[in-house]
């Protein structure tokens, strides 16, 4: 195999070459004459000498070349990743491959200011077990104190660490342990031993992990504050997830405007009420997305941005496009950040349309069934069906009205009309009786259902003279022609109560002969008279002055019914 040229080996092999040919040539000089090559020899000699120098200059240059250029691929490596057990674990493996250790830990500082070993590795690159974490802490300690790398060939016999129980227990000897450092604060320490070798680690090992732990306290910070990044934004995603869950369950609607009231938020509820999707108002004016809300809330608004101040309770009836006219109530309020500074302005907004609906209903059902009945009925325990039990039935209704009628206009006819049956469905109420319906010009009513009352058969009796009282008060207010009279029947017996119909319309009604009979004694009665049957009379006979009448013969019944004419209550 041919030889290399000289040219094309490395300079410290080219001067070891040179070297060793100005020897040759010494030697061949001391052979052609001793007085000849005394002054030859001599200076190939200091030649020699000199160029043994410059082969451990050279040798040294290159181990620095050699580990500038293993710290700029170390640098590459490390921070190649921001993950932080990663970075940890290519820095502990790197620390074992350029010291040749037999063992490496990483040591940082955690909260409370203590060095704890967060990575520990051996020559193979093996994690190591708890039980073999056995280091000096005194060497760990110095160079947490001082900032300082430590070196030590041989901790046996070195006189800062030889009489150390963790020096002598764990038979450590070659020792290097360097700072981590980001901007002059200590962060941790490397940490790389042998229990077996001593000189294991030279000065330039010590200066080469000194430069490298710079490059990896910059890669170990990152990768901290990477991770407290990431954290966080998973708090942050986690904090939004979390509110729009909050917003999207809410049954208010909410919305949010910037400064310049745009529109930066709208949540489902906020969607369902006002008609319109969160694409179509995020991003838009308030005034050109809801022009139909915000004609009536500018003053509201502009009150709240120049006085800072809240709106609550502001309810209005606007016409949306998708439905219609709806029922809403606004709280409006100064949107601000944590600085208190405004940032815009939040509205919160509930549908009110089925509340007015349903309280719509509920003063229709009042002018039927008494307040103080309704306030103890429980909704939960309505169900169809009925159950029997004793009530006292009355029946009223208007004597002439067909003859007044027929002249009349039926605005004119239902003005008049309303006038009497409110008077009848006043007393009936003010006694919490249960007005089942009006029949024409005609009222029917009971008492003791639903809610049982002691004295149903006396509250009747009072009803039936307060109608009396309020149509003699109406024939002062009205003209001769519109001066009607009336007739009352009353029962007391046995009936079936309860609702009858379907889930979707429900009728709360009394059912039986009771309810028959009553209604055959007030079309039995004249003008102005209040009957009264026997049964009906027996449960009232002390407190009321009555008068006993030819009995009725009543149409469905085979015996003529017994009757009393109540005139009034007694004292």
């Amino acid at each position: 195999m041919a030889k290399k040229s000289t040219a094309s080996l490395p300079l410290d092999q080219q001067i070891l070459q040179l070297s060793r040919a100005a020897e040759e040539l010494g030697k061949l000089a001391a052979q052609q004459g001793e007085e000849a090559s005394k002054a030859t020899v001599k200076g190939l000699s200091r030649l020699a000498e000199g160029l043994k120098g410059l082969v451990d200059l050279v040798s040294k240059r290159e181990e620095e070349r050699t580990n500038l250029l293993a710290l700029a691929d170390i640098g590459q490596v490390v921070n190649s990743s921001l993950k932080l057990d990663e970075v940890l674990r290519i820095v502990m493996d790197t620390i074992v491959r350029l010291t040749e250790a037999e063992r490496g830990f990483l040591m940082l500082k955690d909260e409370e200011g203590e060095l704890s070993i967060q990575v520990a590795r051996n020559w193979e690159q093996e994690s190591l077990q708890p039980s073999e974490f056995a280091i000096s802490s005194t060497v760990v300690k110095r160079v947490a104190a001082s900032g300082q790398a430590v070196l030590t060939t041989n901790a046996q016999e070195d006189p800062r660490f030889g009489e150390q129980e963790s020096v002598l227990a764990y038979s450590l000897r070659s020792i290097l342990c360097v700072p981590l450092k980001v901007k002059e604060e200590l962060i941790g320490v490397l940490y790389a031993d042998n229990r077996v070798h001593t000189a294991l680690f030279t000065e330039a090992d010590r200066d080469l992990l000194d430069a490298f732990a710079n490059q990896a306290a910059v890669a170990i910070e990152n990768a901290r504050l990477f991770e407290s990044v990431r954290r966080t934004l998973a708090e942050v995603t986690d904090l939004k997830t979390l509110m729009d869950n909050v917003f999207a369950s809410v049954a208010s609607g909410v919305l949010t405007t910037d400064v310049e009231e745009k529109i930066t938020l709208c949540n489902q509820a906020a969607e369902r009420i006002l008609g319109h999707s969160a694409q179509a108002l995020v991003g838009k004016q308030l005034q050109q997305a809801l022009p139909e809300i915000t004609q009536s809330l500018s003053a509201s608004l502009q009150s709240v941005r120049e006085k800072d101040g809240t709106v609550i309770g502001l309810e209005i009836s606007p016409t949306l496009p998708k439905r219609g006219v709806v029922d809403l109530r606004f709280n409006l309020s100064p949107l601000r950040d944590a600085q208190q500074q405004a940032q815009g302005i939040a509205i919160v907004v509930d549908d009110l349309t089925e509340q007015k609906r349903l309280e719509a209903q509920r003063r229709l059902f009042e002018r039927l069934v008494s307040p103080a009945v309704i306030e103890q009925l429980d909704p939960d325990k309505l169900s169809l069906g009925g159950q029997q039990r004793p009530i006292t039935v009355l029946f009223a209704d208007i004597r002439g009205f067909t003859g007044y009628s027929e002249p009349l206009s039926p605005e004119e006819l239902v003005a008049v009309l309303n006038l009497y049956l409110a008077a009848s469905a006043e007393a009936v109420l003010a006694q919490e009786g249960t007005i089942d319906k009006f029949m024409g010009d005609g009222i029917m009513a009971w008492f003791n259902a639903p809610i049982p009352q002691p004295d149903h058969t006396m509250r009747a009796v009072r009803a039936a003279l307060d109608i009396r009282k309020a149509f003699e008060k109406l024939h002062r207010q009205l003209p001769a022609e519109a001066r009607l009279s009336f007739g009352a029947g009353i029962h007391f017996g046995e009936a079936v109560l309860g609702l009858v119909g379907t889930e979707k319309r429900l009728d709360y009604t009394a059912i039986g002969d009771s309810v028959n009979t009553a209604k055959r004694i007030q079309e039995g009665a004249a003008p102005g008279q209040i009957l009264i049957s026997e049964p009906a009379y027996r449960q009232v006979h002390k407190a009321v002055e009555a008068q006993p009448l030819e009995p009725l013969a009543l149409r469905g019944k085979r015996q003529p019914v017994k009757v009393y004419e109540i005139s009034e209550i007694k004292g």
